[in-house]
């Protein structure tokens, strides 16, 4: 019976994790959350600032998007631009209203809080002319 019981535990303890749980960060602050890269010939955008959340992709292509899918309409917060186009996102559809440029080839913009358009972005205009 003992050796049932012996053999019972071992078994239990070989499916415990055999490394201690992870610590806390030093003085007990939560990990901070790594953004989500926006990849080399896109424009990204974000549903929290400075990069933060799942981020809507666009290939840069000449064109754009007249109205925003649902998963990023009204509720970009800041925008990545890693190709080498011009991006303007608008506050409203087809290409109109207030609107931000952001420059080629890494230009960004962590908080479109600062030009009032946060949980704004409606549009999305990507060519190759210059911001201004």
């Amino acid at each position: 019976m003992k050796n049932v019981m012996r053999a019972g535990a071992v078994s239990v303890l070989a499916l415990l994790p055999l490394s201690a749980p992870a610590s806390a960060t030093a003085g007990g602050a939560a990990p901070a959350r790594a953004g989500i890269d926006c990849p080399s010939g896109y424009v990204c955008i974000y549903p929290e600032i400075n990069f933060g959340g799942q981020p809507w992709v666009r290939r840069a292509v000449d064109g754009g998007v007249k109205d925003l899918p649902a998963a990023i309409r009204d509720r970009g917060s800041s925008i990545r631009n890693n190709s080498d186009r011009t991006a303007r996102v608008y506050e409203k559809r087809n290409y109109s209203g207030r609107w931000v440029c952001v420059m080629r080839s890494g230009g960004s913009i962590h908080d479109l809080r600062g030009y009032n358009l946060n949980d704004q972005t409606r549009s999305l205009k990507i060519n190759r002319n210059d911001c201004g």
